[in-house]
């Protein structure tokens, strides 16, 4: 071989150094193409992604993607499925309620007759269910808190020291003055007028933050309790029967005359909520992300807590407290919907408050015989709820 080809073969890398920099230059042809031999076809192989692609869409389309809230076909039957569901049960309690123990046939009219008869606590319990699922919902976005309730803010204190009072000053007959469509909207007004102006008063200062209005919320409940305990120990054991009877929270505590007021104030509420439900997503990221946003925080924050004290002030006054139905409403909602907008996570909620409420009112009723204290299922069931969510560190 002659010098020249072995010089082209073995050609020596050189540099050149420029300014204080080394470039390097290599022209050295590869050795397989200097002794003639043919080169190596380069191969290419589809990767794993254009092969899945292929398998999943044989027409060679794109398979369909979804960013919304439930963006697989698994979580939206999931969804569907557990809403049909609760949709059957609400369906089936409500028959329970209007026929079970009916002596008369379904083709007489005596039948509906007492189904009509029934029908009222049968609306009573869908307005409940609809305020405390909507109104829970709702309070935990704003407050950024998945463990606390509406009933932080002192409703079912100012419920309790209402009737107490009325019984200490009054007496026994103030119990049966306070039933009606005039002293149940006036009870209304005193519930939503002082939610106002501790929601005015907190979070419209300088410094006012959410924070300081629920530990503000905690010290009035119990202010109010405390002095409904001390007027409860001077009633003679018979007008304390009375009061006790009133302080649980039972459907029979409800009148027929308050349903013009709170049926459409109920609808109106939950329906305002519902139209928000963006709105509360952005609320749910917190003060900082939602200004970037676009929204005015505090605005769009004390209209959802208008709306929240409107629905606790019917649900209490229409049949007294119900402090863990509310919270066990919502985890649930969260926990079946899996997902944290509120366009699914609301109707869920409300599902399962129906079917909490009514299905503990129907066993009360029908095989404990004990309507009056529906509130102690919904308690022991809603207090052990939350105990294990506080053990589990507020994880839900």
């Amino acid at each position: 071989m002659s010098a020249e080809t072995t010089e082209s073969t073995t050609s020596p890398t050189t540099s050149r150094s420029d300014q204080g920099k080394t470039t390097t230059f290599s022209n050295a042809p590869s050795k397989t193409a200097t002794h003639g031999t043919t080169p190596t076809k380069r191969q290419t192989t589809p990767t794993t992604k254009r092969q899945t692609t292929s398998a999943s869409a044989p027409n060679g389309e794109q398979p369909r993607r979804s960013s919304g809230s439930l963006g697989t076909a698994k979580a939206r039957w999931r969804y569907w499925s557990i809403m049909i569901g609760l949709i059957v049960a609400s369906a089936a309690i409500a028959l329970g309620l209007l026929a079970w123990d009916n002596p008369m046939p379904i083709t007489d009219d005596g039948f509906w007759l007492i189904a009509q008869m029934r029908m009222k606590n049968l609306v009573v319990i869908a307005i409940v269910a609809l305020c405390q699922a909507f109104a829970t919902v709702a309070f935990q976005t704003v407050t950024n808190n998945r463990i606390i309730t509406p009933s932080i803010m002192g409703f079912e204190s100012l419920y309790v020291a209402i009737q107490t009072g009325a019984m200490y000053f009054v007496g026994v007959t103030a119990i049966v003055d306070l039933k009606g469509l005039v002293p149940f909207t006036v009870q209304l007004l005193l519930m939503v007028g002082l939610s106002l102006a501790l929601y005015g008063w907190l979070l419209s200062g300088k410094y006012g933050n959410i924070a300081i209005m629920l530990l503000i919320g905690v010290v009035i409940g119990g202010g109010l309790g405390s002095i409904a305990t001390f007027m409860q120990r001077t009633l003679t054991p018979s007008e304390f029967d009375v009061l006790a009877a009133r302080l649980f929270g039972s459907v029979s505590n409800s009148d027929s005359s308050y349903l013009p007021v709170s049926i459409p104030l109920c609808l109106l509420a939950c329906a305002a909520i519902y139209m928000m439900s963006s709105r509360l997503n952005v609320l749910a990221l917190g003060r900082d992300t939602t200004s970037n946003l676009g929204l005015n925080y505090k605005f769009e924050m004390m209209k959802v807590l208008f709306f929240v004290s409107i629905l606790m002030a019917v649900s209490v006054s229409m049949i007294g407290p119900m402090i863990f139905l509310g919270f066990l409403v919502a985890m649930l909602a969260y926990q079946f919907s899996d997902t944290y907008d509120h366009k699914y996570v609301l109707p869920m909620a409300a599902l399962l408050g129906f079917v909490v409420l009514g299905g503990a009112y129907f066993i009360m009723k029908n095989l404990f015989y004990a309507e009056g204290v529906v509130s102690i299922i919904i308690e022991v069931i809603g207090g052990g709820a939350f105990l294990i969510v506080i053990m589990r560190k507020g994880r839900l």
